[in-house]
């Protein structure tokens, strides 16, 4: 027979492993972000990757086909880079060798009304960089010098903006 001293505990405790365990169901495992990627141009339009590595590492980059349905998401190009990234900006050629980077998987044909994303890794899913979604009109609006990438915000909003390359190096790590 239960006293009435402990009903309030036992509840309090029952409370609090289930609390626990919806909070356990609900978190997902993800890679800490310590990058941003971006988009450019070359002078004759080729598409290049920049990346801004904050503060660690980031080993490659994958451009997929970006989808809320994971079956849609797939692959359209990925990049190892010769020597891990380390902190500062990097710009690589997307669609033909680039020094300094193996295509894994070269480049698909990108395609119109389809939304693609770029993002970087590394080999041990130890750090990542923000991705950037992107579409052929969005690359097609793009001038040289200038980078697309989405911009986290101190409140929590990401927006994708398009600014100078000294911009996207002085902002880029800034939400870190």
């Amino acid at each position: 027979m239960w006293s009435t001293a402990s009903r309030p505990v036992f509840r309090r405790f029952v409370s609090a492993v289930v609390v626990g365990v919806a909070l356990a169901a609900t978190s997902g495992c993800t890679v800490p972000v310590d990058a941003v990627a971006g988009i450019s141009v070359t002078d004759d339009g080729h598409l290049l990757g920049v990346m801004m590595v904050c503060g660690h590492q980031i080993d490659g980059a994958t451009l997929y086909v970006d989808s809320d349905d994971v079956d849609k998401q797939v692959t359209v190009g990925s990049w190892t880079a010769d020597r891990s990234l380390t902190p500062g900006l990097t710009t690589w050629l997307l669609d033909s060798p680039a020094a300094g980077w193996a295509a894994t998987r070269s480049l698909a044909p990108l395609t119109a009304k389809t939304t693609y994303a770029l993002y970087g890794w590394t080999k041990d899913n130890s750090w990542s960089s923000s991705s950037v979604s992107f579409t052929l009109a969005d690359r097609d609006r793009l001038t040289p010098g200038k980078v697309r990438y989405d911009s986290g915000s101190d409140n929590g909003n990401d927006s994708t903006i398009t600014v100078s390359i000294a911009e996207f190096k002085t902002r880029a790590c800034q939400n870190m």
